[in-house]
């Protein structure tokens, strides 16, 4: 697949990760090394497993404001971490005009600032938070409205936007072991599933990607709610063009036992 360019960007879908991930040397060098084989954006858009929120909502774009700490329970030091990236109000401005109509407008939360699913993987890719940065709420978990959400969101490309769906392929915490160590080999369920999306992704197989409830081993034992597949959707509509998909995996493995697989498209 040839490296895209910076006048049409591609879409990323990434596992992000709970906060000890800055603690990960492998998984952060892993995502250090994806941006930087990336062209540089001109803004990002994040959409997270984190922000289910109807109507459709962006985060703050007139007045920067803390992030998100939306975990609880861990050390001290994982609440402390900033990411002061630029705000995006062209960006939210851009997206409205895509995704928003008379009776369904854009809206903007002036309180909310990245979440974790945000800011986590973006601390490690561009640690210089030098590019404005927009979060998106997911306003369902409907398979095929965030896949339409992601198709008219694809214009965003061609400026420069990198689009990015943050979640987990697979994301069962009662998997989720510290005892174990981050590289004990995984449940047989999170293992079939991560080879199910894997060759699933490789087919090009939308249609089964968007019903895996129903195509996938394991499915509801991978994701008991769907919230960390559903931004798939988005990138999966945003790079999904004239009937073809390329992707590419990027990251894969396990952590903790959730497949921390990540994908480029387009």
């Amino acid at each position: 697949m040839e490296q895209p360019t910076a006048d049409h960007m591609p879409v990323l879908y990434l596992s992000h990760g709970a906060p000890p991930l800055a603690d990960d040397e492998r998984w952060t060098a892993e995502l250090a090394a994806w941006s930087a084989d990336l062209p540089r954006p001109s803004s990002i858009l994040m959409v997270s497993a984190h922000w289910e929120q109807d109507p459709m909502t962006v985060s703050a774009i007139s007045q920067k404001v803390p992030l998100t700490y939306d975990f609880w329970g861990f050390p001290q030091k994982y609440y402390e971490v900033t990411y002061d990236a630029p705000l995006a109000p062209q960006l939210a401005a851009e997206v409205a005009g895509l995704v928003a109509s008379g009776a369904n407008p854009l809206h903007v939360d002036e309180s909310r600032g990245l979440d974790h699913g945000a800011y986590v993987p973006l601390v490690e890719m561009f640690p210089e938070a030098d590019i404005p940065v927009l979060q998106l709420s997911m306003p369902t978990l409907d398979p095929q409205e965030l896949f339409e959400i992601g198709r008219r969101l694809a214009p965003l490309r061609d400026q420069g936007t990198l689009l990015v769906g943050s979640g987990f392929t697979t994301h069962n915490l009662r998997w989720f072991n510290p005892g174990g160590g981050s590289d004990s080999p995984p449940p047989a369920a999170s293992a079939e599933f991560d080879q199910w999306a894997a060759e699933a992704m490789a087919h090009q197989d939308v249609d089964a990607i968007l019903d895996f409830l129903d195509k996938a081993p394991a499915a509801q034992e991978a994701h008991p709610r769907t919230e960390h597949w559903a931004p798939l959707y988005v990138a999966l509509g945003a790079a999904y063009e004239s009937g073809s998909l390329e992707s590419r995996s990027v990251v894969d493995g396990f952590w903790f036992g959730l497949s921390k697989r990540s994908w480029q498209l387009g």
